[in-house]
């Protein structure tokens, strides 16, 4: 994860980027159990994983992504990975762990989030912090109050 641009001394940013972590981690945990044949215990993780995205998807879209859209920044950017979350949505809904190949869609789901994590990270955040305005951040920063992080539920 990059560290050169300053984005983690933003505090909603640095949030958004330590709920990448956290993702990153349950991923790896439903790796895991993929690899060593806990099919059920793997989709309870990506069951959690599902809920822990939705989370943080409301918060990325209700706060840097309006803000940007908002603003006329990247929208293009904006609009693809905000069509990326709709389609993490439903893969991990149509998982099928009778289905034939249901290993190699979770690696792909997973590979494909894992992407997405580096796009916004090396992306779109680093293009917010740079490019947003006051009114911007107060957006982001509304959003972040309607929804805390799951991680603040997660310490508390």
């Amino acid at each position: 994860m990059c560290e050169h641009c300053g984005c983690r001394e933003v505090e909603p940013i640095a949030e958004l980027m330590d709920e990448h972590l956290a993702l990153l981690e349950v991923s790896g945990d439903a790796r895991r159990q993929l690899a060593g044949g806990d099919l059920v215990r793997c989709m309870q993780t990506l069951g959690r994983l599902a809920g822990l995205l939705g989370r943080h998807v409301s918060r990325e879209e209700q706060g840097v992504f309006a803000a940007m859209k908002e603003q006329g920044d990247f929208v293009d950017a904006v609009e693809e990975l905000e069509a990326e979350h709709v389609s993490f949505d439903e893969a991990l809904a149509g998982l099928d762990p009778d289905a034939a190949d249901f290993a190699d869609g979770v690696r792909a789901l997973l590979a494909q989030l894992s992407d997405h994590i580096d796009n916004e990270n090396l992306g779109i955040f680093p293009a917010a912090t740079i490019t947003l305005g006051a009114r911007g951040w107060q957006t982001v920063v509304g959003a972040h109050e309607a929804e805390p992080s799951f991680l603040a539920a997660a310490s508390a």
